[in-house]
């Protein structure tokens, strides 16, 4: 609908221009929007206050000289100029009819864009290091990737979800001391456990795995060679939980890209190589640098040490060139908070490989605080022990957890109650938009019963212009914003941009509901009104869809 209205406004101008009386035929980039109030019309453009620069007149003489040359056209029952110059277009009722079948005709696709143009994006998420399970915090970094993702697909993207393995260097090597030292807790050793060591009881667990596979003679082993034997089978065994919980949270990779594999295909020391033959590594004290105070950062940074070990920013910078490499024109990494100070480099990395900084985004997932009741959940505690991903979906489950990590911005910190997030009623979000879906789903169901409709899907609606009280138009003017929130989201990768929408798409269904019987005793009224639900149903379904959240048939 903006569509068709900037379009009338371009053509009014045309015409104005060629009747001499607009100065310019210059469109500056304007504005179609839907106003706060229902009393400024369906939608207002301010083609008059840009364009009063070049056409050299008052913005309001600009707006009367532009509805002077509309044409007259039965959608739009009025146009009025109001404040400094903004057009305000009223449109008939029977304007918005169209969007109900539109929804019905294109079901699973409603709201999906071309606006990507299948760009390749991939985007990086939770990437954890498989030194422990995954933790709440990762729990909200997965939900973002992962919506991300999904809503960008949606948007015409051609994307790509991939998971980080950081299963080389120091914290592997970390983990397998703290299993080994375990170990020999087991074969009755007394051990002073350092503090820089993995303390939680699953470091127990593995440790009896370890030895159940090996067997005791495993005790009698040298330290360095138990050590990377124990690490790589910690790492593993964690891995494959890690996967497990992922899957059970309902997110799926297309990659799982291992940073070991770099260093075993030697692109690590290639990119270093290469990196030093343009000057941007350059050696000093026995180090090397990377030159990233070049390209904005706030000094340059050590990629391999004095005593000859690579930093992780090594690593980095060989996994992000072999990103580009692969083809993606685009690359999207999600973070936890804390690792906000190393965009920079990254990104000095990614210039430096010849690619345009706006090619890389990071986005900054803020931490999680978990309450019960509204009381603070304790977190962690100082043997190693904290509240897990699992732990959560084991508690709420997949749908609850995903729609409030999705609750508010990853921009703000977020308070997740978990007695919240079980409650059955309208205070509960995911239960109040799943809930308008399994209801519908039951009025289609009744209707079919009674014989309103053969089959509860269909793809015309029926005597949609019967469609006329304000809460009827109110609905479907929101639904008709779906595919805009859809690219809003896209564009600025943010998911609760999809949550917000369907908590008004739901809220104005249940008012609509409250005031409104869907069946009644006028056959074409109710068929209308099925038709009309019945589009709600599927939009309230594609959006849950975008989060990674079911949309039940029955609650």
């Amino acid at each position: 609908m903006k569509t068709k209205i900037k379009q009338i406004v371009l053509a009014a101008a045309r015409k104005a221009f060629e009747k001499g009386e607009l100065s310019s035929d210059q469109v500056p980039e304007m504005e179609i929007e839907a106003p706060k109030h229902n009393s400024q019309g369906d939608f207002s453009s301010n083609f008059a206050m840009v364009s009063a620069g070049l056409q050299k007149m008052a913005p309001k003489k600009i707006a009367q000289t532009i509805v002077s040359n509309m044409e007259s056209l039965a959608f739009i029952e009025k146009i009025e100029v109001a404040g400094p110059g903004f057009i305000n277009f009223f449109l008939a009722d029977g304007a918005w009819h169209p969007v109900v079948d539109q929804i019905l005709e294109q079901d699973k696709r409603f709201g999906a864009s071309r606006m990507g143009r299948g760009q390749k994006v991939q985007v990086e998420f939770v990437s954890a290091n498989p030194t422990g399970p995954l933790h709440v915090g990762h729990g909200r970094g997965a939900a973002v990737g992962d919506s991300v993702g999904n809503i960008l697909a949606f948007a015409g993207f051609d994307v790509q979800k991939e998971y980080y393995i950081n299963d080389s260097g120091r914290q592997i090597r970390t983990l397998g001391t703290s299993v080994w030292l375990r170990l020999l807790e087991r074969g009755g050793k007394k051990i002073e456990f350092p503090d820089d060591c993995y303390k939680g009881e699953y470091i127990k667990d593995l440790a009896q795995k370890v030895l159940d596979k090996e067997g005791k003679d495993f005790l009698e082993q040298a330290e360095d060679t138990a050590i990377p034997i124990c690490a790589k089978l910690a790492a593993n065994e964690i891995l494959g939980g890690i996967k497990s919980d992922l899957a059970d949270f309902g997110v799926h990779f297309d990659q799982w890209f291992s940073e070991q594999s770099l260093f075993d295909s030697n692109r690590v020391q290639k990119a270093i190589e290469a990196y030093r033959a343009e000057g941007l590594i350059y050696e000093d004290e026995g180090a090397l640098w990377f030159r990233t105070e070049d390209f904005g950062d706030e000094k340059n940074r050590v990629v391999v040490r004095n005593n000859g070990l690579t930093t992780y920013f090594a690593s980095d910078i060989a996994y992000h060139k072999e990103k580009y490499e692969r083809g993606f024109d685009r690359v999207i990494d999600v973070w936890g908070a804390d690792h906000h100070g190393y965009i920079k480099r990254i990104d000095a990395s990614v210039v430096a490989s010849g690619r345009k900084s706006e090619q890389f985004e990071v986005i900054l997932v803020q931490l999680v605080n978990l309450l019960r009741g509204g009381n603070p959940v304790q977190m962690s505690t100082r043997s190693g022990e904290f509240v897990t991903l699992k732990d959560i979906v084991d508690e709420v489950g997949k749908d609850a957890a995903r729609f409030m990590f999705l609750s508010r911005s990853y921009d703000s910190g977020l308070e997740f109650d978990l007695e919240l997030a079980k409650e059955k009623n309208s205070d509960n979000p995911v239960y109040y938009v799943q809930y308008v879906h399994a209801r519908i789903t039951g009025i289609l169901l009744k209707a079919k019963e009674e014989g309103l409709i053969k089959e509860i899907e269909f793809q015309r609606g029926e005597h949609l212009g019967l469609l006329t009280t304000p809460e009827e138009i109110n609905l479907i003017k929101i639904l008709a914003g779906f595919g805009e929130q859809v690219e809003k989201s896209a564009d600025t990768l943010h998911p609760h941009v999809i949550f917000t929408y369907l908590m008004s798409l739901a809220s104005a269904f249940h008012g609509y509901y409250n005031k409104h019987k869907v069946i009644t005793e006028d056959i074409q009224l109710s068929r209308a009104r099925l038709s009309l639900v019945l589009s709600v149903k599927k939009v309230i379904r594609n959006g849950l869809g975008l989060l990674g959240v079911s949309a039940p048939e029955r609650m």
